[in-house]
């Protein structure tokens, strides 16, 4: 039986909350859609149409967006660490506290988007993955 590490269990647990954000998207997207009577154009302008539909609508794809920016590096990081036998202790509260903030960040976005607080919870998680990536740099060097 082969040993995982601990860091890998948040990773899982920030992919599987990426699809509950894209399953929300499409559930609140394809009714909007339907109701302003919209037919994708592929001719249109990059995000033309979907400009067109309320702002609640498009905060849960904006949220989804965004689950494929930074959360990338998370990865990066928490499976170098994985790799490195780094992933317990400290690193591992780190990440399941990045998974956390990441969550209420998305939660927070896709009901009521305001940005000051989104702002701070971003930029927590931030700081969250920076000692992550300093801790995998202590220990690769």
């Amino acid at each position: 039986m082969q040993v995982t590490s601990p860091i890998i269990a948040p990773v899982v647990v920030l992919v599987a909350w990426t699809m509950v954000m894209w399953l929300w998207m499409y559930v609140a997207r394809l009714p909007a859609m339907k109701a302003a009577k919209m037919k994708p154009d592929p001719m249109a302008p990059r995000g033309e149409q979907m400009s067109t539909l309320p702002a609640r609508v498009r905060w849960k794809a904006d949220n989804y967006n965004h689950l494929m920016e930074q959360p990338t590096v998370f990865y990066a990081v928490a499976l170098s660490l994985a790799l490195l036998g780094q992933g317990d202790g400290i690193n591992l509260t780190l990440a399941w506290a990045y998974v956390g903030i990441r969550m209420v960040h998305s939660v927070l976005q896709a009901l009521i988007n305001k940005i000051e607080l989104r702002f701070v919870l971003f930029a927590l998680s931030s700081l969250v993955l920076i000692g992550l990536t300093v801790n995998a740099l202590r220990a690769v060097f």
